[in-house]
């Protein structure tokens, strides 16, 4: 009876043997926190601003057009065992509330410069925001990685080219991608560029060097401007 009991008891103590030290600490231990990062979507009205960041955040797309004052969307994110927070700033398209979008672009660690390639004149609008966060950000400027991008590719009606978007990427030294918020184009790429980037110890993207007008034609001949 002892003999039986004894081996009852090895059979169940092999079974409830303990894990791995190393797989225990790793189960228990706290994950760091990491900063916080936010982007700041800058652009005129219209141009789809809250439908891009709807899709990323909720997976939706509403047609009506809302005009926004400035909305913030919070999400979590956890990477390498570091947890933080997204936080994007979806801003006004109008020239009101000036102190609102200064404070955004003060705070940001990246940004969207967003146009409709169904409209010429919002890329042409799109300098003034440049302009805005140069001043802001001053010398520390490449540190914050800005991506422009041309909203409503789906769009038939087009006013702008992807080759008309690319030559302002090439002047400001940013990425460039063209997106559509309604078929959900390029949109979760656009977002997971700027958070791979932003676990680089640069926390940006990296600048590209001046190209000479040869290779800047055999770059826009292509199309690829990511």
């Amino acid at each position: 009876m002892g003999n039986c009991c004894f081996g009852f008891k090895e059979r169940l103590m092999r079974r409830l043997s303990p894990l791995p030290t190393l797989l225990i600490i790793r189960a228990f231990m706290p994950q760091r926190r990491c900063k916080d990062y936010r982007v700041v979507v800058l652009g005129s009205a219209g141009v789809g601003k809250s439908a891009l960041v709807q899709r990323w955040v909720r997976g939706t797309f509403r047609d009506t057009y809302l005009p926004t004052i400035e909305d913030t969307y919070r999400q979590v994110m956890s990477c390498n065992n570091n947890v933080g927070a997204l936080h994007i700033t979806d801003t006004t398209g109008g020239h009101r509330y000036p102190g609102l979008k200064r404070l955004a672009i003060a705070k940001g660690h990246a940004f969207i410069l967003v146009y409709s390639v169904t409209k010429k004149q919002t890329l042409e609008e799109l300098k003034a925001f440049y302009e805005l966060i140069r001043e802001i950000k001053g010398n520390n400027m490449h540190k914050f990685p800005i991506v422009l991008v041309g909203t409503k590719c789906d769009e038939n009606r087009r006013e702008l080219t992807l080759r008309d978007g690319a030559v302002y990427a090439l002047e400001w030294n940013c990425a460039f991608v063209e997106t559509s918020a309604k078929i959900d184009f390029n949109v979760k790429e656009l977002f997971f560029m700027l958070l791979n980037h932003e676990n680089k110890p640069a926390a940006c993207l990296p600048i590209p060097q001046k190209k000479s007008q040869k290779t800047t034609e055999k770059v826009l001949g292509k199309c690829i401007i990511m």
